[in-house]
């Protein structure tokens, strides 16, 4: 349609040859053509990193639940949304009953069961996967439950998806 209408505004700049519609159809095509140039002042979200962050392609994130020592790992490192990942948990003694479930921190994107398989000694596994979020940043929380000598204890690991660092 577009090309229609500058192949008609010629045409008829051809058959009157005036200087108005010739200044006209210049205008208009510059403006056609400046305004498929891409927008260099453009604004990103560019979001401050967070320290208190879990960081995993530094290491895996530990804590520390009345002298009991968690580590919880992600991989790949990015955490990249709606993609299969691999959740390690290990801890320093024996846990009973240890679940865990992802949720967001700052946005409801439901609750995400992570499904622990002991794989060794104080050490579990899951798959996990988890939706994306349109503002470019979406902080997650892994909510780590667990039992000792009957006693119920959890912690909280905070992690970015889709992380560049």
């Amino acid at each position: 349609m577009l090309t229609e209408l500058v192949k008609r505004l010629f045409i008829v700049q051809n058959t009157h040859k005036s200087i108005v519609l010739r200044v006209l159809s210049l205008c208009l095509i510059g403006l056609l053509i400046s305004g498929c140039e891409p927008n260099a002042n453009k604004k990103t979200n560019v979001f401050k990193a967070d320290p208190s962050l879990c960081n995993f392609q530094i290491g895996p994130c530990t804590k520390s639940v009345n002298d009991i020592d968690l580590a919880l790992s992600i991989s790949p490192w990015n955490t990249p949304s709606e993609k299969p990942l691999t959740l390690n948990l290990t801890s320093s003694t024996k846990l009973e009953n240890v679940n865990v479930r992802i949720e967001g921190r700052d946005m409801f994107m439901g609750i995400i069961p992570v499904n622990l398989t002991e794989i060794g000694k104080n050490s579990y596994q899951a798959p996990l996967i988890y939706g994306s979020c349109s503002s470019g940043y979406m902080v997650w929380q892994a909510i780590v439950s667990f039992e000792v000598n009957g006693i119920e204890k959890f912690t909280i690991f905070e992690f970015l998806a889709d992380s560049d660092s």
